[in-house]
């Protein structure tokens, strides 16, 4: 497995492996890594890529003044570890500066899909993400990118980006991961305290049966809203959002007539969590 440091060294390591007739597949990450984020590298060899290239940046344009970028939680060893254990080809491992020249003044914005949710509550959020996985795209060169559904905003911000701006990139989003009692798998929970990740399961339970009633037949987003709103704060949380939208456009649904996602942001502490399900 290579450990690969600079842009002009990773293109070059791409365009060798094109040549030998690779499929080359791309799982953006932050490290700290977790079985959510090596299920994304599962999902890579599923969509048949030969050689997986693992990014790990932490990258300072997606954290807002007052975010967790400086205790955003580190550990490469552990990282390169895990990315052998699945046989990764390559981790992408730049330097800020490496990705940002001193007086960079190009960003990539798109401009629909990021502005409810996260793009609300997190301003400026949406702008560093797409800046950078389109600069992870130039880096890696990949035939297929997989993204994790937990992140299900994000996901469709960057398959819009990708069609709007012609990367030749199939976007391939996987299933969320989950531990045994529901709580999606996040680099972040590492913040929990004991008694907040007990608590915290409460998001997916609330959703769980949120969704079970929509099955059932339930159609007014209000009341699932309120319902799993609720519930959250009867477990201690905080809730920074929660919404019913379309799947594919992010518009919002009061009466849920199509394909819908539900999706939360849920402060346990001091711990921001998001999570969603689909309501199909």
């Amino acid at each position: 497995m290579k450990i690969i440091r600079t842009v002009a060294e990773m293109q070059a390591q791409a365009r060798q492996w094109r040549r030998e007739g690779a499929t080359l597949g791309l799982v953006p990450t932050m490290g700290f890594l977790h079985e959510g984020h090596l299920s994304l590298v599962d999902a890579c060899r599923r969509e048949g890529c030969s050689q997986v290239v693992v990014s790990i940046f932490v990258n300072p344009t997606q954290f807002g003044p007052n975010e967790d970028l400086d205790r955003y939680p580190r550990d490469f060893a552990r990282d390169e570890a895990l990315c052998r254990g699945r046989e990764v080809a390559a981790i992408f491992y730049p330097e800020v500066a490496e990705m940002y020249a001193p007086d960079a003044s190009t960003w990539v914005t798109e401009e629909t899909l990021s502005r409810p949710l996260c793009g609300a509550s997190r301003p400026g959020h949406f702008r560093g993400v797409t800046t950078v996985v389109a600069k992870l795209f130039n880096a890696v060169l990949p035939d297929v990118a997989v993204f994790g559904q937990k992140d299900a905003q994000q996901s469709l911000v960057i398959r819009r980006m990708a069609r709007d701006l012609h990367f030749p990139v199939k976007i391939v989003v996987a299933p969320i991961v989950r531990e045994a009692d529901g709580l999606a798998l996040s680099s972040r929970n590492k913040y929990l305290s004991a008694t907040e990740r007990a608590a915290a399961p409460a998001i997916f339970r609330a959703l769980s049966e949120a969704r079970r009633r929509h099955a059932a037949g339930e159609r007014v987003a209000d009341t699932l809203v309120s319902f799993v709103a609720e519930s959250i704060a009867a477990a201690g949380g905080r809730v920074d959002y929660i919404e019913v939208r379309s799947q594919t456009t992010l518009e919002p649904c009061s009466d849920i007539a199509g394909p819908a996602v539900m999706a939360v942001a849920a402060f346990f502490g001091r711990t921001r969590l998001i999570d969603n399900v689909l309501l199909d």
